[in-house]
């Protein structure tokens, strides 16, 4: 690891000293693993906690760091998209330490880059009728592979905004789903 990107760790568990706010997750001959938790505020609303974490390779800065972007009030879309937008700012600062600049540039155009997908979903929200919240019970007779299955019944649940829940009670298996009347549609299957 360079002496620029210690320094940088070294400076940044100084900046973010708060209870959670900074945390070193793993250090070895492969790179550091960093976590930061900073707040950022939306428009005429409240705060949102916003987790990075940052995987450093040994020949970082050199190269881009692997990013990952959590939070419990944003959907994986919107973490996804900042993501992206993280990377790109990510590669314009190559060949310098940029993990404080790129948390300093999440928090001044978190609205900007969040705002349009927020306003994208208003849209579509507001041109579905509104029927009310309904629930479908779902019962399998099995699965083969239930990694596959239950990866693919996660993104489908994200994709389509419904709330899921998978139950296994012996041999029965069940799928209990939640959401607007539009997004729940079930066919003969």
């Amino acid at each position: 690891m360079s002496e620029a990107a210690l320094e940088e760790i070294s400076v940044l568990s100084a900046i973010y000293c708060d209870p959670g706010e900074w945390q070193l997750l793993s250090r070895s001959e492969n790179g550091i693993t960093v976590m930061i938790q900073t707040n950022v505020r939306r428009i005429a609303e409240s705060e949102i906690r916003l987790r990075l974490v940052l995987d450093l390779p040994v020949t970082y800065p050199s190269c881009l760091p692997n990013l990952s972007v959590s939070s419990e009030e944003l959907t994986r879309a919107q973490c996804k998209e900042l993501r992206d937008k993280l990377l790109d700012q990510a590669r314009e600062r190559l060949s310098q330490p940029m993990i404080h600049d790129l948390v300093l540039w999440t928090q001044q155009n978190f609205n900007s880059v969040i705002g349009n997908s927020i306003r994208d979903e208003k849209h579509l929200l507001s041109a579905v009728t509104d029927d009310g919240t309904w629930i479908t019970l779902l019962h399998l007779d099995h699965m083969r592979a239930k990694n596959k299955y239950v990866k693919t019944l996660e993104k489908w649940t994200s994709d389509l905004r419904l709330t899921g829940k998978l139950m296994f009670m012996g041999k029965i298996i069940l799928i209990l789903l939640q959401g607007d009347k539009s997004d729940i549609r079930i066919d003969n299957i």
